[in-house]
């Protein structure tokens, strides 16, 4: 709850790239709040009232996994409304005239998009699509896995990309962003 509340005022990517990584602990521990509070919130240097505070938030979002049905698999409907935020956005910046270094980097991008559309779920929007590429790395790079030159290549654009809409994002969030026309 701390890192994610710290994450989210600067990075939206990197909080929900965080979110479905806390989605997996849940899963991991099966769901259980009792494991949690033992064997991973214990762990952290917080006061017993910040770990109160923890595990009442760990026990809302397993709540939630219960209540919306992904317990096994899937993200909590609060993610993919975020995520839907920033497609949304995404489309806005992608539609305006006053973004062209985010249309260029857009179109740099669109080739690995393209290539990850093809051998994944074809239903999910580019945006998601992107993070998912850098959630699996991420948990790839957890296992020790080695990572090809060209999927390495192919993140680094990626990361440029949502990090400069997740930088919109917090701007657009924070004071708002223009897009009408010039």
């Amino acid at each position: 709850m701390y890192i994610a509340k710290e994450i989210r005022k600067t990075s939206i990517a990197e909080y929900l790239l965080y979110m479905w990584q806390i989605e997996d602990i849940i899963r991991a521990y099966g769901c259980s709040l009792s494991r949690l509070r033992n064997e991973y919130i214990d762990k952290f240097d917080y006061t017993d009232e910040q770990k109160e505070e923890e595990t009442d938030w760990f026990g809302d979002l397993i709540r939630m996994m219960n209540e919306e049905g992904c317990r096994e698999q899937g993200h909590l409907q609060i993610n993919k409304i975020l995520l839907q935020d920033m497609a949304d956005l995404h489309n806005q910046l992608l539609e305006s005239p006053k973004f062209p270094f985010y249309n260029a980097e857009y179109y740099k991008v669109l080739p690995f998009i393209v290539e990850l559309r093809n051998k994944g779920d074809r239903d999910v929007n580019e945006i998601e699509t992107c993070l998912d590429a850098l959630y699996g790395i991420m948990l790839l790079k957890l296992q020790k896995k080695e990572i090809s030159p060209e999927t390495n290549n192919a993140v680094k654009e990626i990361s440029t990309f949502i990090g400069m809409l997740s930088d919109y994002y917090v701007k657009n969030r924070d004071e708002g962003l223009d897009f009408g026309e010039e």
